[in-house]
């Protein structure tokens, strides 16, 4: 059960302090108010660096069901073990999702903007394509697999919860270590981001939507269920997308 808690704590640490800096960007009245998307960009770097910073040790720091399904499809990791990752990665992405609305609750109240509020909890596109869409989603997957699978040690498959701490060269986000990992989603956001927000994760975008949808946000829209399957079935794919490239090496 540890390194599924560790997914959970994971997962929450990504979602609170990558959804709190897009929440400090586009809420009103806080510091970062329209520090714009540099900002958001390097935050959700030092986002990731800090879930995997702190869980890579116990969990090997998957904190995305896009790499726990690639290293699955990969023969890497154990389908049952997987079903765990995932379920506490998504409900891990929930709790940081309300951690973010209770932390700026005040500046969620003083917002008129539906959109803002709802980009806070899950992403959306910058021009509604969605065949482009799930293409940007698929493109930005695929080279953050692709790099946790190329620098994971092939010879290692996990088919139960590890019982001592990962080494360097075993398997997830912590293969890459913590700040190689935090760069290359930064370089993601910063070059492959502006069409859909880069999502780049299933539990990142589907279990703070859900959030916006149950919480009692202030003047809030709807969640955007047209649009949820893109950032969704985008990362997935990306992730089968990594395995046959890494197989073709």
């Amino acid at each position: 059960m540890k390194p599924l808690f560790a997914e959970f704590i994971g997962t929450a640490l990504l979602i609170l302090l990558g959804n709190g800096v897009v929440a400090n960007v586009v809420l009103p009245k806080t510091k970062g108010s329209g520090s714009g998307w540099i900002v958001i960009t390097f935050g959700w770097g030092m986002a990731v660096f800090v879930a995997v910073w702190c869980v890579g040790p116990i969990s090997y720091a998957h904190i995305n069901p896009a790499v726990t399904f690639g290293l699955w499809l990969a023969g890497r990791f154990s389908f049952w073990l997987a079903i765990g990752y995932v379920a506490a990665q998504m409900l891990g992405a929930m709790a940081g999702a309300a951690l973010v609305f209770l932390f700026y609750r005040d500046h969620y109240a003083a917002s008129d903007n539906p959109d803002a509020k709802l980009a806070t909890f899950a992403t959306s596109p910058a021009i509604r394509n969605f065949p482009n869409n799930l293409l940007s989603e698929v493109i930005g997957t695929t080279v953050l697999v692709f790099a946790v699978l190329l620098v994971a040690d092939p010879s290692i498959k996990l088919v139960s919860a590890p019982e001592t701490a990962p080494q360097v060269g075993e398997i997830g986000l912590g293969t890459l270590g913590a700040l190689p990992v935090g760069l290359l989603v930064l370089a993601i956001g910063l070059s492959l981001g502006g069409t859909t927000g880069y999502a780049i994760n299933p539990a990142r975008d589907l279990g703070p939507r859900i959030a916006h949808h149950l919480l009692p946000v202030p003047g809030k829209r709807d969640s955007d269920w047209d649009y949820a399957w893109i950032p969704v079935a985008g990362p997935f794919i990306g992730a089968v997308v990594a395995v046959i490239l890494d197989k073709l090496l």
